[in-house]
């Protein structure tokens, strides 16, 4: 049955909430890089164009410590940028890294009057002159509201900027986002700006409910735990290829799909799947995972689907660099288990030692 993009948008956008958002911590006792704050951890950045401002959670203030490498974690459909703030934490801590990376969460925000579906309770609401979203708009790159537009990825581009000229010591930038926020990273892959001169730029995408691929083809599981990639039979799912889903009829303002695949064929990603983020239950938000033609073509559950993916990568897409897929043992849909992972760290700070 056909779709349109904007008929599937219920879907799409549910596909990708967090498991158990959690509430921010406000105890001004604790510091910033042991618990996210919304007073005293929250900057705000002036995007570009007088488009708004992007707040951001920070684990140090500019000037207090010299890191070397950057994490910035990408929150959820919900927006729990506090929760994800402190899985990356947990990470950095975890690897006994603390005084080397700088943990760093934004949120985008969204027009009070429809944040109720995309909001966690505790979470700082959209003050006057932020840039504001539609609830799902920004996990594929679609342009703030208002008189002065901005895409989420060149907001995110933005972003990684001021990281670098406020901390001019970053040598290293990894943005890693789980479920929607692994889903703007890895489309932002493929539409990202160039890294600041001397940096190194890295995704790692964790658990996205859905991927985009590059080519028509699709991974179908064979007898003995193999994939086979090629095109579907499209008869009762004509645009499977679609934006999000694929690179048909990719919106004008991202430009042309063969440079988008190109530069997602170069970047530096890395990909997680929890190892239990494969059926329905609890723990593994199935009700809002996007169970549509188009999403089912790529697999049955987040992992299947990761998986799949990579199976794309090594066939067709064929990268210069592996780019391996790390199954996380005993989590479900949960960034503070999957992020905070031994598994995870040795993606997360690739070489940060």
């Amino acid at each position: 049955m056909a779709r349109t993009w904007l008929a599937a948008a219920g879907l799409l956008v549910a596909l990708a909430a967090q498991a158990v958002p959690r509430t921010p911590a406000t105890d001004p006792g604790v510091p910033c890089d042991r618990q996210a704050q919304p007073a005293g951890c929250l900057l705000r950045l002036a995007l570009p164009q007088d488009a708004g401002q992007l707040a951001y959670y920070v684990s140090q203030r500019p000037g207090a410590a010299a890191p070397d490498t950057a994490l910035l974690v990408m929150h959820g459909y919900p927006r729990d940028a506090a929760h994800s703030f402190n899985a990356g934490l947990a990470a950095v801590q975890g690897a006994g890294l603390h005084d080397r990376v700088l943990v760093v969460a934004p949120l985008f925000q969204v027009a009070a009057d429809a944040a109720a579906r995309c909001h966690t309770p505790g979470e700082l609401p959209a003050q006057p002159g932020d840039a504001l979203w539609r609830c799902g708009g920004w996990l594929a790159g679609e342009a703030s509201s208002g008189p002065h537009p901005i895409t989420s990825f060149a907001a995110l581009d933005a972003l990684v900027a001021e990281l670098v000229r406020q901390w001019p010591g970053l040598r290293t930038v990894t943005l890693a986002g789980f479920s929607a926020g692994a889903q703007l990273l890895q489309h932002h892959a493929a539409f990202a700006a160039d890294a600041p001169a001397g940096v190194r730029l890295r995704h790692v995408v964790a658990d996205p409910g859905t991927w985009l691929y590059f080519d028509p083809v699709r991974p179908q599981l064979q007898q003995g735990g193999q994939f086979v990639l090629q095109p579907p039979d499209a008869t009762a799912c004509p645009r499977y290829d679609q934006w999000k889903y694929g690179v048909a009829d990719l919106p004008a303002h991202l430009g042309d799909a063969a440079a988008a695949r190109a530069r997602y064929r170069a970047a530096d990603l890395a990909y997680l799947a929890g190892a239990l983020d494969s059926g329905p239950g609890p723990g593994n938000a199935d009700k809002l995972l996007d169970h549509g033609c188009a999403a089912q073509l790529q697999g049955p559950y987040r992992l299947q689907r990761a998986q799949g993916y990579v199976a794309y990568e090594q066939q067709v897409l064929q990268p210069p660099r592996p780019r391996p897929l790390q199954v996380v043992p005993g989590c479900k849909h949960d960034v503070a288990c999957v992020l905070p992972s031994a598994a995870a760290r040795a993606l997360l700070f690739d070489g940060t030692r």
